[in-house]
């Protein structure tokens, strides 16, 4: 396949046109922040975000490379097709039940990360367990999409893949640098911009080529594969509910979509938002489920790809843009592309800018340097924003499937958090003794179930299971929702069994190491735990950001401006004085 030139002037003036962007929403915004909290104005953008701009980037957050080419790929691939499509609804409906019961409890208490919470009511050690399958989340998740980027490019101008990712990854890290959430947020209206009119242009090209069959034949009857509506089979219902799950309940705990939330300008500004990137997701998947069924009803022996089909060259993970490629005219082509570069972009950038918040506030602030200034957290969070690029980078070079990483992006925060969250929000009296042994039931129940991806055979067995063509056992029991489930009620039953145990007698206090019960309550302790609520992180585990702050413990840990109708919550004294 020839190089070609023209391409890669197309991709060249895209990128630089999505860096000014950045660059000027940068500039715009240089003095956001400047009276001394800078670092949170990158993490949440001066919690200003209106309503265009904040729909626009939270559907640009889910609705990236590995949204378009994953669903692409698996409604063309033979024996699963749109049946097993479940990521734009699944996404959709975890938007949904966001705004229905976590962006209200979220924003109006004023918090800067998704981490704030257990931070607040299990103390710093807890945050720092739940940051490590937070951050094992977003690189995983932005792996799969820098992955998907470099196929694209490779399939189109012929240039190395290697190349492309890096370029990719340099240019989205760069403008995060510089800018932080108002950079990411400006560039994402730019970029859904361009994956909707990309895509849509390129469909009615690639469903006219005459080696295309008509679509809604294809759909129902075999001609050159398997039917591309799918089916889902008797032994797969339950793994399609398991995975079905993962996607709707465990598309919530992301700090991407916190992060969005959070920086809305009221609680209910979040919740609108929430609904709307619901919608967005749902009308921004329809050309990629089209092209899906393009390539399924694509005689290949009629067009330049040739025989075999992609599939059986696996290749079927590149279906987008071989479709773009050899049933577009050239110039669409270079268009489709540009797309979805925008598409990995506007999703990597939040990663990466996610990942560099929860590591600069939760672990770096809060947990080792709790009088770091200001100046010195935003030099944190860009340092950390170019190691976690370089990190998700060279994961990409590595990824095989979209999907695979796609999915597996979701277990530890569908298993881990997501029943973490739930606890530390709604139900009332959980520990630090419960989470931590929630969080280790969970992850051990995951990882004794086996993941075929990445050729880990189970140590525990469920129903159904079976051995796949490369002699790894795949388990056909829903066991990541039973992890989940079992992660869930482990931290209340422990919870409330240590707070019986310690509050009956029947511990001495002096066993309480963790300061989860006993000390949470002690007089010694609560002059400096009057915390909403009466949660229990101490004065000295937050972090003063600067000394017009540092006099009570909301505007340390919390916005000012949510606690305006706690008429009840009491001043804590300067920390000196403690």
């Amino acid at each position: 396949m020839p190089f070609h030139v023209e391409g890669l002037v197309a991709i060249i003036v895209f990128y630089l046109a999505i860096l000014l962007v950045g660059i000027w929403a940068a500039w715009k915004t240089k003095n956001t922040g400047s009276s001394g909290d800078r670092s949170e104005a990158i993490i949440v953008g001066g919690r200003d975000i209106g309503l265009l701009v904040g729909g626009f980037t939270m559907t640009a957050t889910w609705v990236g490379g590995g949204y378009i080419n994953g669903t692409a790929e698996v409604v063309y691939v033979p024996g699963y097709g749109l049946a097993w499509a479940q990521a734009p609804i699944g996404y959709s409906l975890s938007l949904i039940l966001g705004g229905l019961f976590f962006a209200k409890p979220m924003r109006s208490k004023g918090y800067v990360t998704m981490l704030d919470p257990f931070q607040q009511m299990y103390g710093k050690r807890m945050g720092g367990l739940l940051f490590i399958p937070a951050l094992m989340g977003e690189m995983f998740w932005a792996a799969a999409i820098f992955s998907a980027l470099g196929a694209t490019i490779s399939v189109i101008i012929d240039i190395n893949i290697n190349i492309s990712v890096i370029v990719s990854a340099l240019i989205a890290t760069l403008y995060t640098v510089v800018g932080g959430l108002y950079s990411v947020a400006y560039t994402d209206v730019v970029q859904l911009f361009c994956i909707f009119l990309g895509l849509w242009i390129s469909v009615p090209f690639a469903m006219s080529h005459p080696a295309v069959e008509d679509i809604g034949r294809t759909a129902v009857k075999k001609v050159h594969q398997e039917p591309w509506l799918g089916n889902v089979k008797s032994p797969d219902i339950y793994t399609w509910i398991d995975n079905f799950l993962l996607l709707m309940l465990g598309g919530i705990p992301w700090q991407a979509y916190f992060q969005r939330v959070l920086s809305s300008s009221s609680a209910m500004y979040a919740q609108v938002l929430s609904f709307l990137a619901a919608f967005g997701c749902l009308v921004m998947a329809l050309p990629a489920i089209l092209i899906g069924a393009i390539g399924a009803s694509t005689n290949w022996t009629q067009t330049a790809y040739g025989s075999p089909e992609p599939w059986k060259r696996q290749e079927a993970d590149m279906i987008l843009p071989i479709v773009l490629q050899y049933l577009c005219p050239v110039y669409i082509s270079f268009f489709g592309l540009g797309a979805v570069s925008a598409a990995v972009m506007s999703s990597a950038d939040s990663s990466i800018l996610s990942a560099s918040s929860m590591f600069a506030r939760n672990i770096y602030q809060l947990s080792f340097r709790q009088n770091a200034s200001d100046k010195e957290i935003v030099w944190v969070m860009r340092i950390t924003v170019l190691v976690f690029g370089a990190s998700a980078t060279a994961m990409a070079l590595l990824a095989k499937s979209v999907y695979g990483l796609w999915y597996l992006s979701s277990d530890l925060v569908y298993i881990i958090i997501f029943p973490q969250l739930l606890c530390v929000l709604f139900i009332k009296g959980t520990n630090t003794y419960g989470a931590i042994t929630g969080y280790l039931f969970g992850l051990f129940l995951r990882i004794t179930g086996g993941e075929p991806y990445l050729y880990l055979q189970p140590l525990i067995v469920y129903p159904g299971c079976y051995i796949d063509e490369n002699g790894i056992y795949v388990q056909r029991f829903p066991f990541k929702t039973l992890a989940m489930l079992t992660s869930f009620l482990t931290n209340i039953a422990v919870s409330y069994l240590a707070k019986y145990l310690f509050e009956s007698g029947t511990l001495p206090p002096k066993l309480d190491f963790l300061d989860a019960v006993v000390a949470k309550y002690s007089k010694e302790h609560m002059d400096k735990t009057t915390l909403v609520k009466n949660d229990n992180i101490i004065l000295n585990e937050l972090a003063p950001v600067n000394p017009r702050h540092s006099l009570t413990l909301d505007s340390t840990f919390t916005n000012k401006d949510a606690f305006s109708d706690i008429d009840s919550s009491p001043e804590v004294p300067n920390a000196k004085d403690n």
